[in-house]
């Protein structure tokens, strides 16, 4: 994976196993689903198509799988324009959220059926088909149906299919969706265990973003159709680079307000009640332009003061109890409102809705963008 270390957010690379070239989708010969897409997805890593619904991801995993054609563009795999290519003459693995599995049929036979349509002899079908269930951990349950099968079952005998005719390239649309949180947790495992193993490339398509952040060796973020943002998840959780970024990718604050003071890497911004936060720039700014702060929960430091460039005192809006942690929402004396979040290791303080309580964070973990 080293390549990728080299390449955190670039969408051109050199020998890339896919290229999406100047690729659009429209549906309706008006709207654009994907805009001039242009993407090169390393060979053996794990990219991650992220956004919400509509902004075109799911498109894009189905333009390169050949059940969706582009407008315009071209998308080609191992240096061979695949464009007009029908999906059963690509050579990949998909694997869908429903699972797609044929309920006629045996988890085995179900298994094996990508060799059988390749004319693969059957002794080398038992071979591989018991090979793959074994990497699943489905190696005595060969002979059920998939209706006898739990969901996290069902979802790795449908990743067993994908995986038995040993392609280069494997496409997950959402497959976790459907799980409860604990089995899609232990499925996220799974999933990393076997792409280390195996080698292979997978391009994962979901709309969680925690999903994204775990599996992933570089996340592509999509919305209205665009790549937002490419990078690695720590690089896109630290250093977003656009407010829309910042706010889908994990827990964060915004608050807004208007520039009072810029310096070369930082201003100062007013959000209100005589509150000044200061906060590293993500653009450029000028005295009087209104400006949206991104601040995790996690950064901020309750009931401690210290030398950071942030320091508060708010008011308590509302306490909410999650187990391991207590969310707080503060209020500023203008108004503004955010989260932070408290450990709750049994013995600290008692925090009530009304109460003041003193606040801090650097302003390296405060971003400030254009509004």
């Amino acid at each position: 994976m080293n390549a990728i270390a080299s390449i955190p957010g670039k969408s051109q690379i050199e020998d890339p196993i896919v290229r999406f070239s100047g690729v659009r989708k429209s549906y309706d010969g008006e709207t654009l689903v994907v805009r001039d897409l242009n993407l090169d997805i390393v060979r053996g890593e794990f990219l991650t198509l992220l956004g919400p619904s509509g902004s075109g991801k799911t498109t894009s995993l189905m333009m390169l799988a050949g059940f969706e054609a582009p407008t315009e563009g071209t998308i080609s795999i191992d240096g061979k324009d695949v464009t007009a290519l029908p999906p059963h003459r690509r050579g990949i693995g998909v694997v869908f959220q429903n699972y797609a599995l044929f309920p006629h049929m045996t988890i085995g036979q179900n298994v094996g059926y990508p060799l059988r349509v390749r004319g693969t002899a059957q002794a080398e079908i038992d071979k591989r088909v018991m090979e793959a269930l074994e990497m699943v951990e489905l190696g005595a349950f060969g002979d059920r149906r998939p209706a006898q099968l739990s969901g996290g079952q069902q979802q790795r005998a449908a990743l067993a299919r994908a995986l038995v005719f040993r392609p280069d390239l494997v496409l997950l649309d959402e497959p976790l969706g459907a799980l409860d949180k604990q089995l899609r947790e232990q499925m996220q495992y799974e999933l990393k265990r076997l792409h280390e193993e195996l080698k292979v490339t997978m391009v994962y398509v979901t709309h969680d973003q925690t999903e994204a952040l775990t599996m992933s060796d570089r996340i592509a973020v999509f919305n209205d159709g665009r790549i937002q943002q490419l990078a690695r998840p720590a690089d896109l959780y630290e250093n977003p680079q656009n407010a829309f970024v910042a706010e889908f990718v994990g827990e964060n604050n915004r608050l807004s307000g208007t520039v009072t003071g810029v310096s070369a890497n930082s201003v100062q911004i007013d959000v209100g009640g005589g509150a000044v936060v200061k906060a590293r720039t993500a653009g450029s700014f000028s005295k009087g332009d209104k400006a949206v702060l991104s601040l995790r929960p996690e950064r901020v430091a309750v009931a401690q003061t210290g030398k950071w460039e942030n320091d508060f005192t708010v008011e308590i809006d509302k306490v909410v109890y999650l187990g391991d942690i207590n969310r707080l929402l503060l209020r500023f004396a203008g108004g503004s409102e955010f989260a932070v979040r408290v450990a709750n290791v049994g013995s600290g303080p008692v925090y009530k809705r009304g109460d003041s309580v003193r606040v801090a964070w650097r302003q390296a973990d405060c971003l400030a963008f254009p509004a």
